[in-house]
């Protein structure tokens, strides 16, 4: 991982693929998704959950990569028991959120504190290892080496996290809840969208989406 621009750090994570021995993946090159969002509690942790639970082939390790360091002196931390609880957003407490990623179904979950806004890329690094398939919830992420990036919309825009309008520039689609209006929000025409009912068990063409884009990255 680099820094990229805007003080966000480029995705550049190279590996064997040996650790996908956990999961059914087959070929040699590591997956990585990053789920961002325009807001607090839009779903995105749900979402992540969902793709955990319908590509369980991956055998994914997840990372949410937060501002907020939940009384944790270190900067990563890594969940060890699996528990199904609500979404309470960014603020929840430590180990909510990545729990939710075990009970989806995730190999290995971890929480990674951006303390003043730098995302700790030797510590996370050390942590993730080279070898395995990512998936992360953050913004804070520059996405261009990203095999897939989600950008979840919700709520106004004049709401909008200011990362956020760098983010959906490089984002693969943009995921919606059902019929939401995305009012005020100008997309390029071929930008994919997908409108969910449930984040948390997406429909079965987003998640055949998801696997021909990783299997057309893969075959690069």
């Amino acid at each position: 991982m680099r820094r990229g621009s805007g003080g966000r750090v480029a995705l550049e994570m190279t590996g064997s693929g040996d650790d996908a021995r956990d999961g059914d993946r087959t070929d040699s090159r590591m997956a990585n998704i990053v789920v961002g969002g325009s807001g607090r509690n839009v779903g995105k942790t749900a979402l992540v959950c969902g793709l955990i639970a319908a590509l369980p082939e991956y055998g994914w390790i997840a990372v949410k990569i937060t501002g907020h360091s939940h009384g944790l002196a270190e900067p990563v931390h890594e969940e060890k028991i699996a528990e199904q609880e609500e979404d309470s957003g960014e603020d929840s407490a430590c180990g909510t959120d990545t729990a939710r990623y075990l009970a989806a179904g995730a190999r290995r979950a971890l929480l990674v504190t951006a303390r003043g806004g730098d995302v700790p890329m030797v510590e996370m690094r050390a942590a993730l290892g080279t070898d395995g398939n990512f998936i992360f919830e953050t913004n804070r992420l520059a996405v261009g080496r990203a095999d897939v990036c989600f950008a979840v919309i919700g709520g106004d825009k004049s709401q909008w996290k200011p990362s956020f309008e760098d983010f959906l520039r490089g984002a693969s689609a943009v995921v919606v809840h059902g019929n939401e209006e995305l009012r005020g929000v100008k997309l390029p025409p071929e930008l994919r969208v997908f409108r969910e009912k449930d984040f948390g068990e997406i429909s079965v063409g987003m998640a055949e989406w998801v696997r021909k884009r990783l299997s057309s990255e893969a075959a690069l």
